[in-house]
């Protein structure tokens, strides 16, 4: 990302870690264990990451203020997502990537994708929540950093062209943005991920894992 993106497009807002917290409570933490490595693609200000509860967390980010605003027990890696010659082979349990790979041209998620399959652990997996063109075309290239458009059809697509498995796919997890009508407390936040009808949902959630060769 070039320029002041943080200052301009994504600032810090103290509502994102109070949603992130009730994410955690109402969903993720029912998909990560207390054993588990957890790896945060694009960390950001770290709002997914501080909230994980697992025995090692690491952050990654090519943002160099990143380590400032993580817990101080996750350790920081700066630098592109396609490198993540870093961490140990085999070592991950849960990678994620929150509003990403919307960023990056489609021959860098695949070299995303070729680093990864290494990293993780035999019953590691890789959760994507980016929006979906599909309900958020209108808003979609304002942000001027994103580059490549996917939906809840072409992502799933593209990863297993790409030797990747899908294992859920949620057209419509959460609204667009902490800007738009989610509401900000947990209990509601909990009712809303409950509900089968998410009118506002622009965000998409996909689960994949590599896929396992056949002999």
């Amino acid at each position: 990302m070039s320029g002041d993106y943080h200052g301009s497009r994504l600032n810090e807002d103290s509502r994102r870690g109070g949603v992130w917290r009730a994410l955690w409570t109402y969903y993720f933490s029912r998909h990560v264990g207390p054993d588990d490595c957890v790896l945060d693609m694009g960390a950001g200000y770290g709002d997914f990451i501080n909230t994980v509860i697992a025995r090692r967390r690491i952050a990654l980010d090519i943002w160099p203020a990143m380590p400032g605003h993580v817990a101080p027990d996750v350790e920081t890696i700066v630098g592109p997502v396609q490198d993540l010659s870093a961490i140990a082979d085999g070592s991950v349990d849960y990678a994620f990537a929150s509003n990403l790979f919307e960023h990056l041209t489609r021959e860098a998620l695949v070299e995303v994708l070729d680093a990864l399959r290494g990293k993780l652990s035999q019953r590691g997996c890789l959760t994507i929540l980016q929006p979906n063109y599909r309900y958020a075309y209108r808003e979609y290239f304002d942000d001027y950093t994103h580059l490549t458009a996917y939906s809840h059809i072409s992502l799933p697509d593209m990863l297993s062209a790409h030797g990747w498995e899908i294992v859920t796919v949620h057209p419509r997890f959460l609204p667009l943005s902490i800007k738009s009508r989610l509401p900000s407390w947990p209990i509601l936040i909990g009712a809303y991920l409950k509900s089968p009808f998410r009118p506002l949902g622009k965000q998409m959630l996909v689960v994949a894992r590599p896929r396992m060769e056949r002999a």
